[in-house]
Parts: C-alpha cells; sequence; structure tokens
C-alpha cells in the first residue's frame, strides 16, 4: 500500500482530501503544523509521494517542496500539488515544472499518474535563502522609497542591521500608529510571550516581522520554532522567512484567516 504524506495548513479542511485519499487505498501520513522534527522524519522514512495542497497558503506549499527537493533522500519523491489560484499555480509550475498539478477532484487520478512516472533527474530549485541572498536587508523586508518603519525593542546597533536605507524611508522606534512595515526585534521569551497579543492586533494593518538572532537562541529562548509557536497560539501564522543578515532572521506573520 503507498504512502502519502498530505501537506495541508488546515486540518478542517484537510478532512475531505484524508477521506478521498484513504478511499482510494493509501496509507495517509498527516499533521496540520509540520515542525523542524517533523521534516526529520519524513526524511528518515519517506512517503511514496507528497500531496500539497495551494488552496490555503501557497507559499508555504512551495517551500515545503523546494525544501525537499534540496534533500537527497526525499529528491525524486513525487509531488502532487492540488488546488490554488491559478496565478499562485502558475508561479509555482515556473519552479516546479516536473511536479503534478490538478484541481481537488482530480487528485486520485493525479497520484497515479504521479506514482507511475516519478521524475528521472527532478528540477532542484534553489532554497529560499539561496534565492533572496544578493537582495538587500530592506528589500528583503519590504522597505521602499518612503516607507515608514516602526520598531520595537530594537538593539543598540540597529541602523547596521538595515544598511543605506530607499530614499524617504524613516525608522521610527515610538510609532504611535502602525506603519507599513513593523520590525519586532524578540529577545526575551517571556516578554515575547506577554507582549504576543497586543503585536497581533497590528498585524492586520502592518507587515508584521518577526527577528531573532540566529546565533545565542538556546541562551534567550527565542527560536525559530519558539516564534513559529508562540505565535500560532494567539492566531497569528508565518507565512515567509529570510536572513537579514549575518545576525539577524526573520519571519512575516498575518492573522490566521477564519474558518
Amino acid at each position: 500500500m503507498p504512502r502519502i504524506r498530505l501537506i495541508h495548513w488546515k486540518a478542517n479542511e484537510a478532512a475531505a482530501l484524508l477521506d478521498v485519499l484513504r478511499g482510494a487505498g493509501y496509507q495517509v501520513d498527516y499533521e496540520e503544523q509540520l515542525h523542524p522534527d517533523g521534516f526529520a522524519a519524513i526524511k528518515r522514512s519517506p512517503p511514496d509521494a507528497f500531496v500539497i495542497d495551494l488552496s490555503r497558503l501557497p507559499s508555504h506549499g512551495r517551500e515545503v517542496a523546494t525544501f525537499f527537493r534540496g534533500r537527497k533522500a526525499t529528491r525524486q519523491i513525487p509531488i502532487v500539488f492540488v488546488g490554488g489560484a491559478p496565478e499562485k499555480v502558475a508561479a509555482i509550475r515556473k519552479l516546479l515544472p516536473d511536479a503534478v498539478y490538478a484541481p481537488v477532484t482530480r487528485v486520485r487520478s493525479a497520484l497515479r499518474e504521479a506514482l507511475a512516472k516519478r521524475p528521472a533527474n527532478p528540477v532542484v530549485p534553489a532554497q529560499m535563502m539561496e534565492r533572496y541572498a544578493a537582495r538587500s536587508a530592506c528589500q528583503k523586508l519590504g522597505i521602499r522609497e518612503g516607507t515608514a518603519v516602526a520598531l520595537f525593542d530594537p538593539p543598540r546597533n540597529y541602523a547596521s542591521v538595515f544598511g543605506e536605507l530607499p530614499a524617504g524611508a524613516r525608522l521610527e522606534e515610538a510609532a504611535t500608529g502602525a506603519c507599513p512595515v513593523t520590525l519586532w526585534f524578540a529577545g526575551d521569551a517571556a516578554a515575547c510571550r506577554e507582549a504576543l497579543p497586543r503585536m497581533r492586533k497590528l498585524a492586520g494593518r502592518t507587515k508584521l516581522w518577526m527577528l531573532w538572532q540566529k546565533r545565542g537562541g538556546k541562551e534567550s529562548g527565542v527560536t525559530q520554532q519558539f516564534l513559529r509557536e508562540s505565535a500560532a497560539a494567539v492566531g497569528l501564522v508565518d507565512y515567509k522567512i529570510c536572513s537579514v543578515n549575518e545576525t539577524w532572521s526573520a519571519m512575516l506573520f498575518a492573522r490566521r484567516k477564519p474558518v
């Protein structure tokens, strides 16, 4: 019996797709939040195929597929993308042309096709960090000409994090209202948890980036996994990640859409 790994970001919406796949005779592994230890488990015991939903958070689906194509243990596993807005699907198809794309109603036949025709020389797209490596910190964070940027808990040398700002852009340490971009430098786990409900209120009116230090996370308790899980607990979901500079990484968060 082929074993399928379903990637879907909403468990209640995934239920119907799970029923279809299991009804077709597949063993299906699924969890709503795919944590780092989950990635490691998949690499240790790879499935026969990935089915990745694009109706929710297509950027997440794209990056999950890119991650597994970048690892030898999972590179040749067939990928089936289902659903998604046409323009989002078209962009992902350019990145991964040898995956199989289908509406949800055709997932069973698409999966049979994928399992029968595994890619002999799979396309291995550049990982997210590699694709954005040549961009400046301001470009990665969406800081453009004239952009007002609110700073929360910035380090003393925060100006060096961004390099040269675009013309008219300004950094505000004590912003009185919502700015187009908000950068929150999360340096302490307890303080982060306390501030998250307040920051959630901002998320609907700004691009909310949470930044953490690449080194020292174990001491401060602030790591990528900590931020993702703590934010999810208050209704925030991450949808983009970048390396800002040698010291800081950042994730972009938005409010989770109501069911």
